[in-house]
């Protein structure tokens, strides 16, 4: 049997150590804080440090406003400070509906200020700028990181769904490196493969966080995935003895790059059943096949 490709082993962000699977609070929209404890511990409990949020979560999916999900975590957290210690907590800024996107110096501030509020903390261990301000200079905004970084309300800087020229802009003027970008990725998603994503991060050593690793449900649902796909995604569940979801976990373990993927459900049997991830075992032969199946043509 050839080696497995994926990469269950920890990652480097900045000063923090993270687990290859991360906790993701866009659907942490519970009214029990009691529930929403019980998915933080559990998430902590199986290795998946990284807690990632941003103040725009909350805004839809059955949230009840801006910022409703970081007020949450930061219930949790009064709740329990033992397990802010346990956590890497992100969250992210810059997006203000209707806006729709605003990284000024004023604003950035003001919102960091804000999820400091919300989520109870001092500091926020990586903080990442949601959007790419359009109208932002990449000076403008490197400054403003720096100087939040400075005054230790933020400790390292990310991005989220930035192109590579946005990354290389912005980091072009960060006194300090970037410490990860968030794209979407998946079996259904494969655009970080083809744009440069991966390869920048592994030319600057920057970790990628992957959202949505299930397709937004798609993978599981089958809805808009091409049926080859969802197809082979089952016959290697079967051959790993775990569930789809698992493997299209794997696979997003399996990049070079050593992306974190972000579980987003919240249901604890779910968060527990996706670390059967880590013990699947996906070669080059599988992970190929799996990309093909998703563009639906062989690679030349």
């Amino acid at each position: 049997m050839t080696d497995s490709l994926i990469n269950a082993g920890p990652r480097r962000i900045g000063e923090f150590e993270v687990g290859p699977l991360a906790y993701g609070c866009w659907r942490f929209t519970t009214d029990s804080v009691d529930d929403a404890r019980g998915l933080i511990e559990t998430a902590l409990d199986l290795g998946m440090n990284l807690v990632d949020n941003a103040d725009v979560y909350g805004f839809d999916w059955g949230g009840s406003g801006f910022g409703a999900n970081e007020e949450l975590l930061g219930r949790v957290i009064s709740s329990a400070p033992e397990l802010r210690d346990r956590m890497v907590l992100s969250t992210k800024g810059g997006i203000i509906p209707p806006l729709p996107y605003d990284s000024s110096a004023a604003y950035l501030e003001a919102a960091c200020d804000a999820s400091l509020r919300r989520l109870q903390t001092d500091a926020i261990d990586l903080y990442q700028i949601h959007r790419p301000d359009l109208l932002a200079h990449p000076a403008e905004v490197a400054a403003t990181l720096a100087a939040l970084r400075e005054k230790g309300k933020i400790r390292e800087v990310g991005i989220s769904n930035h192109t590579p020229a946005q990354h290389e802009a912005l980091a072009a003027h960060l006194p300090f490196p970037l410490a990860t970008t968030q794209p979407e990725y998946s079996p259904a998603t494969l655009a970080p493969l083809r744009d440069g994503t991966f390869d920048l991060c592994m030319r600057e050593g920057v970790v990628p966080l992957a959202w949505s690793p299930l397709g937004g449900g798609r993978l599981i649902s089958g809805e808009g995935v091409r049926p080859d796909l969802i197809t082979l995604l089952d016959q290697l569940a079967e051959r790993e003895g775990v569930d789809r979801a698992a493997i299209c976990i794997a696979f997003v373990l399996a990049h070079p790059a050593a992306p974190v993927a972000i579980l987003g459900t919240q249901t604890p049997a779910r968060l527990e059943a996706g670390v059967a991830a880590l013990g699947v075992h996906l070669d080059r032969s599988d992970v190929y096949a799996i990309i093909q199946a998703s563009e639906g043509v062989a690679l030349p």
